[in-house]
């Protein structure tokens, strides 16, 4: 699949109705067509752009600013290696030669059945426990060559799928607003007074 499918143009057009501006829903489309494609397909972009009314160009420059999207295909899992400071002080260089020799490619490929990327990365936030790893952007600590091995072992044999969902995945439960519980998409040059969450009283 590349652009979005009937049932997730109908979620787009729901999570677009949250917003007072269409284009304010860039980000969360891109999340979408990532969760159903596994990384920003072209057509993808094309069509976030044509449902919030902007240029593919905005899609694309707006979402190429955050490291968590992918413009290539990308293996069921992604791992990324810290290769920042405290992580290379602790040996992620060693963990990156490890990984690739295991993995039997190079950092910014995938394996040959699909199934895992390996990519460098900047620092995790995470400096008193380097080296670290990400799978799918999920923390790993500490991370020894014989830990790496048994994830690798544990990913291809389907053990953590209860805990790592496929790239791309956002979330386990879709955010649902009930219509009562809504704010309401106004338009900011439409606002005219304060919000209807805050109650003005005479002694205020």
């Amino acid at each position: 699949m590349s652009r979005l499918t009937d049932s997730n143009v109908a979620l787009a057009k729901e999570i677009i109705a949250r917003y007072p501006k269409q284009k304010s829903a860039l980000i969360p489309l891109v999340h979408l067509s990532q969760e159903q494609n596994g990384y920003v397909t072209r057509e993808a972009m094309r069509h976030v752009a044509e449902l919030i009314d902007v240029t593919p160009a905005e899609v694309y420059g707006t979402a190429s600013f955050y490291e968590m999207f992918r413009f290539e295909p990308t293996g069921k899992y992604l791992i990324n290696i810290c290769g920042t400071m405290s992580c290379a002080l602790m040996g992620a260089d060693d963990l990156m030669h490890h990984a690739e020799h295991t993995l039997g490619i190079k950092a910014g490929s995938t394996t040959d059945d699909g199934l895992i990327t390996l990519q460098h990365a900047e620092c995790q936030a995470a400096c008193t426990e380097a080296p670290t790893l990400q799978v799918n952007y999920r923390h790993r600590f500490r991370v020894t060559h014989e830990q790496f091995d048994r994830l690798v072992d544990d990913l291809r044999s389907g053990a953590l799928d209860d805990e790592v969902p496929p790239h791309g995945t956002l979330g386990r439960n879709r955010q649902h607003i009930p219509a009562d519980k809504q704010v309401g998409a106004v338009p900011p040059d439409e606002v005219d007074g304060a919000p209807a969450w805050i109650t003005i009283t005479e002694d205020s």
